[in-house]
């Protein structure tokens, strides 16, 4: 691992070395420098140490160590792909969740010669990223990406790695053409390529692949989630990855180099958080949680990717001068609890849902009893207003010959052919006929993303939404609410504006978006952080998207010619701050529709100030102390919010500094 480190320290010295040569010559900062991005997914801040990421490490402790680093609420990956895609906030893109309602079935339009589908579809899919393409003008995010506008002006562009949040970088470029992907000026490698669903590759690609010994088929994914009676997987993501960086340092960079056009090239690492999400070390126990042995051999294997990329990089002096490189991750990460409420073992004691035993068709049981189940919001608020429920990612035909959704009941003992106790991936219609129709006739959409929830009210009925509200501020798992600021002021809720929800986005936008309760083992320590969930996965497996401080505080770190050396940036930042960034090193000025935009990180880059000015601050909902609260905590940079913390608290403790820990 020593030598590993040292590559680091060579690509700084290197770079110093070149600057100093440059400086000499009267050209001091060449205008075409090289980037790359890499995103460790799910790495948290406090993960990174000697012994599992001694390269992530070591660009920390010699680059930008980014002390106050934030994910976008809410913290998921595809939304804060969305950002670090075009430098701005979700409000401007619409991407809210990894799943979320696109106003249609998917593929309602024959695209790709599928059936219609659901209309809350899980987003990390080429196909599906390009069916929103195809329904909002070519680019659904409707914002120029920083992969899109460098390769315009004369780069070569890559995004390599998980599927999903790759496409995102310059998704313009796989809107489908005639039931086909086209083949994209930038090179796009994640899980599908070389498969006749995936993205097509370059003739120049395939080659030098060829060449240097590897497939052209991406190697899959072998991590099993497990059920509530088997350990999930007990290994790292690593086949996969390596086929991902060999693909990189053997065959896209190479190439890219004889081109002679400087470079913008992402690295997408599926580890730390494939291996946080599907481990076995936990199961129906909170500890170790994230932090046992198959969690740190996923921050090990990210590690090591990156460690191979730079020792390709620093094998060539000119190429180490000229690359500024950008670490990122796109979330937090915490303990998923279907079970404890709070650090003394308190259990749930207001849903609905956690009252039954749900089994599969053969009886086994699927969710231990007094367990949260997935979709336990939709269960819930289905309950509470009295209408029935049904699940969009299940259909049949009833007997007119119609398409239609699956009925869900918890009540009934086990399932039967046309009824399930609890919807397949937890999103659900509430109410309407359950008719899959290219509208629909549903009154209330949950799409289920694990740390929060977002709900939708097609017919924006405002009694509905307040009772809705009210439902939720009584459920003991709630750990913020915030509401479509078109429906006023709603005791216990924030607007959607607080949290910059709302801006010039085309897709959908929820009328209530719902976090979920976070506590801490060890008060105070963000890496025991436990987060009650709406997810598949298990008690004791890891999820995010909340807005706990533990999912907001993800990784980030630079090094490079263009930044700082040996600098502790405390100023807070976020993944809304890499694009214009990056795009002010190059020389490019992002175009833009929204105003919800991030900023240049100027105290980090070299003749920067040693420091911007900022703001901790602090929202409150509410009238008086006789309401239910959600308390924002937050920092300001300018007119720019980097989002801390939320919780659910009543007025008496929303009066303390910091009533979410």
């Amino acid at each position: 691992m020593q030598v590993k480190r040292h590559s680091t320290v060579m690509l700084l010295t290197l770079g110093v070395l070149a600057n100093a040569l440059c400086a000499m010559a009267g050209d001091a900062t060449p205008s075409r420098r090289n980037i790359i991005i890499f995103v460790a997914d799910g790495l948290r801040y406090g993960s990174v140490n000697a012994t599992d990421a001694p390269t992530l490490l070591s660009i920390r402790e010699r680059g930008i160590n980014f002390q106050n680093s934030h994910s976008l609420f809410p913290t998921f990956t595809t939304p804060n792909a969305s950002a670090i895609a075009t430098g701005h906030y979700l409000g401007d893109s619409g991407h809210m969740g990894n799943t979320f309602y696109f106003g249609y079935p998917v593929f309602n339009t024959g695209n790709f010669a599928k059936t219609s589908g659901t209309i809350t579809p899980f987003v990390e899919d080429d196909q599906i990223l390009a069916d929103l393409d195809e329904h909002y003008g070519g680019n659904y995010l409707n914002e120029e990406s920083l992969l899109g506008f460098a390769r315009q002006n004369g780069y070569s562009t890559a995004a390599i790695g998980k599927m999903g949040p790759v496409a995102v970088q310059d998704v313009a470029q796989i809107s489908a053409e005639k039931q086909r992907f086209p083949v994209p000026r930038t090179v796009i490698i994640d899980d599908r390529t070389g498969s006749a669903s995936g993205v097509p590759m370059a003739a120049d690609i395939i080659s030098a692949l060829t060449a240097a010994g590897l497939s052209t088929v991406a190697t899959a994914r072998d991590q099993p989630a497990g059920t509530n009676v088997m350990p999930g997987t007990l290994k790292a993501n690593i086949g996969q990855q390596q086929y991902f960086v060999d693909a990189t340092t053997k065959a896209i960079l190479p190439t890219f180099q004889k081109r002679r056009q400087p470079f913008l090239l992402l690295y997408w690492s599926r580890d730390p958080d494939g291996s946080q999400h599907s481990h076995g070390d936990s199961l129906n126990v909170l500890t170790p949680g994230i932090n046992g042995p198959t969690s740190r051999a996923g921050i090990k294997n990210a590690d090591n990717n990156l460690a191979q990329i730079l020792a390709y990089i620093n094998s060539d002096p000119q190429l180490a001068a000229n690359t500024d490189i950008f670490i990122t991750s796109d979330h937090g990460f915490a303990t998923v609890s279907k079970h404890e409420i709070d650090n003394t073992g308190k259990r749930f004691s207001s849903s609905y849902s956690a009252r039954f035993i749900y089994r599969d068709a053969k009886g086994g049981q699927e969710v231990n009893t007094g367990f949260l189940p997935a979709g336990y919001v939709a269960i819930d608020l289905a309950h509470a207003l009295s209408l029935p429920l049904f699940d969009p990612d299940g259909q049949l035909t009833n007997s007119n010959g119609e398409a239609v959704y699956e009925a869900v009941d918890p009540t009934i003992p086990q399932q039967t052919a046309n009824v399930r106790q609890y919807p397949a991936l937890g999103n659900g219609l509430i109410g309407g006929s359950g008719k899959v129709l290219d509208g629909t006739d549903a009154k209330v959409i949950i799409a289920t993303n694990g740390g929060t929830d977002l709900i939708y009210v097609p017919d924006h009925n405002f009694e509905r939404v307040r009772q809705i509200v009210r439902f939720l501020s009584r459920q003991d798992y709630i750990g913020s609410i915030f509401v479509d600021d078109s429906y006023g002021r709603i005791p216990g809720a924030l607007p959607l504006s607080a949290v910059n929800l709302i801006g010039t986005g085309k897709l959908p936008r929820p009328a209530i978006v719902i976090s979920f309760k976070t506590f801490y083992l060890t008060p105070g320590d963000l890496q025991t952080a436990v987060l009650v969930a709406d997810t598949r996965y298990q008690e004791g497996q890891g999820m995010h998207g909340s807005l706990g401080r533990d999912n907001t505080f993800n990784n980030m770190a630079a090094i490079g010619p263009d930044f700082k050396s040996n600098f502790v940036d405390r100023t807070p930042v976020s993944n809304a701050d890499i694009a214009p960034t990056i795009a002010k090193i190059i020389g490019l000025e992002l175009p833009a529709n929204g105003k919800l935009r991030g900023r240049v990180l100027t105290e980090a880059l070299k003749q920067g100030p040693d420091s911007t000015a900022f703001q901790h601050k602090k929202m409150i909902s509410g009238e008086s102390d006789s309401h239910e609260s959600t308390v924002l905590l937050y920092q300001q940079v300018e007119d720019r919010l980097y989002f801390d913390e939320a919780c659910f608290v009543d007025g008496r403790q929303a009066a303390r500094s910091n009533p979410c820990r």
